[in-house]
């Protein structure tokens, strides 16, 4: 799909100030094709505009960081770029392919963990797996065997038959990314991977991504942390209000500051904690 670019909306609703218009602070490197291309991306949700004309370019073999304020468009943006949904115009370009000229093809190359993604948690965890390769057209042998494999990475051995709906989140989180891993995809999307999950099981994710990275593929990640963002990633983008307002490696986005409080000085919004003298405490 490659719509013409529609003119912005009348209605706006930004997130604290109004953000400036979106700027790539780092232009990909010419000898490094992008492993994802967004551009002119726009979604809205009747008067709500989420998604107001993203540019974005995430180098192959990358670990890009998208963060933003609640509301920001990160999901929008993220389930667009996953074919989860159609942008009112825009276009997807995975690895070069249009998504939505050949989104079965495409899609075959992604790996996805959307957020608050539902399991079908009456099956175990080494049947979830199988299911999830069978479904992307694994035979059977590649698929036990990846299973095990996947098992093994992300720690799960020991509950390889214990049926998902009594995993914890964090096991959760770490059986859902087994499943997206399982058909060995070149561009790995994840929504709030780390959220409510314990220290633990956030370190052993971690070092699988760092390894499938390191191995040439290619990892999304949205987060809200921007300590996590800054140490994991190379690439980050901030988004706010639907719009991307800057985007590059995580040094230039930062600018010499921390990510924290450069994201704070992109997107404003904050306010101080004044006027609620009743909070205090009295010594009566």
């Amino acid at each position: 799909m490659n719509v013409p670019e529609p003119p912005p909306p009348a209605r706006q609703e930004p997130y604290g100030q109004a953000p400036a218009p979106a700027r790539q602070t780092h232009a990909p490197q010419p000898d490094v094709p992008e492993a994802l291309r967004l551009r002119g991306l726009w979604k809205s949700f009747g008067p709500k505009t989420a998604v107001a004309g993203v540019d974005l370019d995430v180098p192959r073999g990358s670990f890009y960081g998208l963060v933003g304020p609640n509301g920001a468009g990160k999901t929008t943006t993220l389930s667009i770029s996953t074919g989860l949904l159609v942008p009112d115009a825009g276009q997807v370009l995975v690895h070069g392919r249009d998504l939505w000229a050949a989104p079965q093809q495409v899609k075959g190359m992604l790996g996805i963990l959307p957020d608050g993604l539902r399991l079908f948690d009456r099956l175990t965890g080494a049947q979830l797996i199988t299911y999830a390769g069978l479904l992307q057209g694994l035979d059977r042998e590649t698929v036990v065997s990846r299973t095990e494999d996947l098992l093994r990475a992300v720690d799960l051995v020991a509950d390889r038959d214990t049926l998902v709906v009594d995993y914890s989140a964090g096991m959760s989180k770490k059986i859902a990314l087994a499943c997206a891993l399982v058909h060995a995809p070149s561009l790995l999307v994840l929504d709030e991977p780390f959220e409510a999950v314990d220290p633990i099981s956030a370190a052993n994710i971690r070092d699988l991504l760092g390894s499938y990275v390191a191995s040439g593929g290619t990892v999304i990640v949205s987060s809200h942390v921007m300590d996590l963002v800054q140490r994991m990633c190379s690439h980050v983008a901030v988004i706010a209000a639907g719009r991307v307002l800057a985007a590059g490696t995580v040094e230039d986005v930062r600018a010499g500051a921390s990510l924290e409080d450069r994201f704070v000085e992109l997107v404003g919004g904050r306010v101080a904690g004044e006027g609620l003298a009743w909070l205090s405490t009295s010594s009566d």
